[in-house]
């Protein structure tokens, strides 16, 4: 199987980091054997220099022609500025560089550039996500899109995006998994020294009060937690191993994850049993016992409401995928 043509659109302002994720995380990817699963190229609208939100400039080799040739096109963020994000609306040099896609090219942005593929009208109807900053602007300029400012990203299918800056990286891990597997995805991300997962949305990011310094965490408790899916897990035990009171550990673990305890552990149960849904032979109801549902009804429930498929449709999407040479 030949390898996925990723193409990055750098558009004027663009922030560095974000341009850079695509071609690392999907550049990353590999099979076995060593073979590329993704080749990513770099364009700009008309070939030349595009200027950075920093204090250089960068040459891709490409113009905005390879779009058509793009199995998956992702755009970085573009600088915070201009009409596009007063007034919504796109250049049209830009506006033809997304018009210029095949039909069913899978198209990705990166932080605020869910406000280009807003103003593409890509997103009309559809769920997307983008920076908690800019969460006001967005509603008030594509009052069609059903924005989700909490999530670290959304995939809608053929139209994916992520919040801020980093959730670019999320967002990648998910597509390699996606079209490859937990496996390949975790390998990704241990070459990349990044989580492979992160828990919670945007509401841990946004602006709040944080615990006094020397203040007790919960941090060794997740850790404990995570050793420890496939027992009943009850809030009491969990401040008790914190050694703070319910109301107390309630309180700075919302502070640390942005999330309850309880939705955490839902979060933790429901990756561990996707894993093993990828990886594994096991029966639904052993897989929903070693991730801690208990019972498969339970899992098959919580899998409904987070992914919205059930564990043997979920299992075959992944098993029936055209393995590689």
């Amino acid at each position: 199987m030949a390898a996925q043509r990723v193409v990055v659109l750098a558009l004027d302002g663009v922030f560095p980091f974000e341009l850079g994720i695509a071609s690392r995380i999907l550049g990353s990817a590999e099979r076995d054997d060593g073979t590329p699963l993704y080749r990513v190229s770099t364009c700009s609208v008309d070939g030349a220099s595009v200027r950075t939100d920093a204090d250089f400039a960068i040459v891709p080799e490409h113009d905005a022609r390879i779009i058509r040739r793009a199995d998956t096109l992702v755009i970085p963020s573009p600088s915070g500025r201009g009409p596009l994000f007063d007034h919504g609306t796109l250049s049209d040099d830009v506006a033809a560089a997304l018009a210029s896609c095949r039909p069913g090219t899978r198209i990705l942005s990166i932080c605020i550039a869910s406000f280009v593929l807003a103003a593409a009208g890509l997103l009309d109807g559809r769920r997307a996500t983008t920076h908690w900053q800019r969460a006001d602007d967005f509603r008030r300029l594509f009052p069609r899109v059903a924005l989700d400012a909490d999530v670290l990203f959304v995939d809608d299918g053929d139209v994916l995006t992520s919040a801020g800056v980093a959730a670019g990286i999320d967002l990648c891990l998910h597509v390699v998994r996606r079209d490859h597997g937990s496996d390949v995805a975790h390998r990704v991300a241990r070459q990349c020294i990044v989580p492979p997962w992160r828990d919670g949305g945007q509401s841990q990011y946004v602006e709040r009060s944080v615990p006094a310094v020397g203040a007790a965490s919960t941090t060794a408790t997740r850790a404990w937690a995570l050793d420890h899916l496939h027992q009943p897990l009850t809030l009491i035990q969990l401040a008790q191993h914190a050694h703070m009171s319910v109301r107390t550990f309630t309180r700075r673990f919302r502070e640390e994850v942005g999330i309850s305890p309880q939705q955490w552990i839902a979060h933790q149960r429901v990756d561990a049993a996707r894993h093993l849904l990828e990886s594994t032979d096991l029966s639904v109801e052993a897989v929903a016992d070693r991730a801690g549902f208990g019972t498969a009804t339970s899992m098959r429930q919580h899998l409904q409401a987070a992914i919205g498929v059930s564990p043997t449709v979920y299992r075959r999407t992944f098993t029936s995928a055209p393995p590689g040479p």
